[in-house]
């Protein structure tokens, strides 16, 4: 990572200076509020749905949550089947499982009920019962060609922010490759986020889930492809993550803790879908496939190394999440603020108990060279502000080691 920073920064300043932006948003009604899952199968109705299809996974069985969802679509007189076959990190399997129980029964609506691998399945399996095909054909952006079911998201964790996002990440047989299939029809037509849902998760379920978002938030807010949207979502999501992730990490938080994490994950989600990812999550995805860390495990080992790298030339972007930060913030003094975020993010990591380093999790040095060549294959890669190549990705994973 020898570089003229100081030249790499001004380069980047103009480019970003005089970039143009798009973003498209399409409708998605977001009802937010305590016990708002008892409103699921007015949700269904109002969207035409008849035969409803639950993806989830036997967590959210037993949590349920399951149950109060079907209550409330059969309430409503239509009809519902649940499949809670998802594991975490579906794969084309899970998915191809649950399209076999949509046909079945011939739905004509799904709910994806729990966290991100469930409404990711959900997904994925509109895309196959819709389209045809396996999810390799979706792999990318825009590919599915005939309409898909109207669908209603309902997160159970305030982490993926996937109820917000175009995109099923699905893992490829085999290798576990995750695949990004997205499509604006993907996205689910209605979200429900009920604070009493998401407080039933188990604390290390909170504490990884909730580092996650958190990511999701400072990633998206200086990738390459960032503008104003969601530059301000990214900031909203901030500030709320921040402030009552170490309060939901206790067993009585307060119910406002909980809906404020909700809101803070569901807009980071929603900054990912007008900005993408960054090195963090492309550093993380390998780990995950290769080591079988969790998700959120992996990006909590990777991210203050990303932060501190991005910082070097995107410090004053970085800057912008002072003013909404918590106590630390006003405290971090004059020195770079992403020297200060970084070792927030580390201060929050050994709050929730998670692995510090890749040692940590098993990872051995041999395998670092490997695991950056798979890194820099990652889609997220592209869209780190500061370029990243394998050279660059394996002194990350060294500074994480």
């Amino acid at each position: 990572m020898n570089r003229d920073t100081g030249a790499e920064a001004g380069a980047f300043a103009r480019a970003f200076d005089a970039a143009s932006w798009s973003v498209e948003l399409r409708p998605m009604r977001v009802r937010f509020g305590q016990g708002s899952l008892a409103r699921l199968g007015e949700g269904v109705e109002q969207l035409g749905g008849s035969r409803v299809l639950v993806v989830t996974d036997r967590g959210i069985v037993g949590a349920g949550h399951v149950e109060r969802a079907v209550v409330s679509i059969e309430g409503a007189g239509l009809g519902c089947w649940v499949f809670d076959g998802v594991e975490e990190n579906p794969t084309e399997r899970h998915v191809a499982a649950g399209v076999e129980v949509a046909r079945r029964r011939g739905v004509d609506f799904l709910v994806g009920l729990g966290g991100g691998s469930s409404m990711d399945c959900a997904k994925g399996v509109n895309f196959l019962l819709t389209n045809g095909g396996r999810m390799a054909d979706y792999w990318g952006m825009g590919k599915a060609t005939r309409p898909m079911l109207a669908s209603i998201g309902v997160p159970c964790t305030a982490g993926t922010g996937s109820e917000a996002q175009s995109f099923a990440i699905i893992s490829r047989e085999g290798d576990h490759r995750k695949m990004a299939c997205g499509d604006p029809k993907a996205r689910f037509t209605s979200v429900l986020l009920d604070p009493e849902v998401v407080r039933t998760a188990p604390r290390e379920v909170v504490a990884m889930t909730g580092l996650d978002a958190l990511s999701h938030a400072l990633e998206s807010l200086v990738t390459r492809v960032r503008n104003p949207l969601s530059s301000m979502l990214a900031r909203e999501a901030f500030a709320s993550l921040d402030r009552h992730f170490e309060a939901v990490l206790e067993p009585r938080a307060d119910l406002t803790d909980w809906g404020e994490m909700l809101i803070g994950a569901h807009f980071a989600g929603a900054a990912i879908e007008t900005s993408m990812l960054g090195a963090a999550h492309a550093l993380a995805n390998p780990l995950t496939a290769g080591f079988e860390v969790a998700h959120g495990a992996a990006i909590a080992i990777v991210l203050p190394a990303v932060v501190r790298f991005n910082g070097e030339l995107l410090d004053r972007v970085y800057n912008e999440l002072r003013p909404v930060a918590g106590e630390w913030g006003a405290g971090a003094g004059s020195g770079p603020f992403s020297e200060s975020l970084a070792r927030r993010i580390e201060e929050l990591r050994r709050r929730a108990g998670l692995p510090e380093t890749l040692r940590d999790v098993g990872v051995g040095e041999a395998d670092l060279a490997r695991l950056a060549e798979q890194a820099a294959d990652q889609w997220t890669a592209g869209f780190n502000p500061r370029p990243v190549g394998a050279e660059d990705l394996l002194e990350l994973y060294r500074q994480a080691y």
